[in-house]
């Protein structure tokens, strides 16, 4: 069984659960949320661990706080061969820009898979590093969010502002 090395931070007012495994960073929690979001994502064993997951938060702080446009962290998600080639394309929207679904289909070239790559958006386990939250409804609104449409609102305005 997997090892899921977890543990929560507050960053910017927020509690945002991360976690990790040997092989580098494996999910980041919605803000505010707790340990059963994790357990929705893995079937593993979860061990609370704050030496292995620090090293990661300090980046997604500095994202947070506005100072990181970009990550660097190892990853290690699995997931199907079409949700990684959306997973893929959603790292290639630059920072403070945004996409809709359809267009995002289109990137992976599966145009008439919309709603399957809006489904795969919403089983990203990398909030802002995978940044999902960049995008859109094809009529621009903010459409959903893993995260709450709170926090996706968040997440453009900061990227936005800077």
């Amino acid at each position: 069984m997997k090892k899921i090395y977890y543990h929560i931070f507050l960053i910017a007012q927020h509690k945002y659960l991360i976690g990790v495994t040997e092989k580098g960073l494996a999910f980041i929690g919605s803000r505010d949320k707790g340990i059963n979001e994790l357990q929705t994502f893995y079937d593993c064993q979860l061990i609370d661990d704050i030496e292995k997951t620090e090293p990661y938060i300090e980046q997604i702080g500095e994202y947070l706080n506005g100072t990181r446009q970009r990550f660097d962290l190892p990853i290690d998600i699995i997931g199907t061969e079409f949700q990684e080639s959306v997973w893929n394309a959603l790292l290639d929207i630059p920072y403070g820009a945004v996409t809709d679904y359809t267009s995002l289909a289109k990137m992976i070239g599966r145009p008439k898979a919309v709603r399957a790559v809006g489904t795969a958006v919403g089983k990203n386990p990398l909030l802002m590093v995978i940044p999902c939250h960049r995008v859109l409804t094809k009529s621009g609104t903010l459409g959903g969010y893993r995260g709450g449409l709170d926090m996706k609102q968040d997440l453009l305005k900061l990227e936005q502002n800077n």
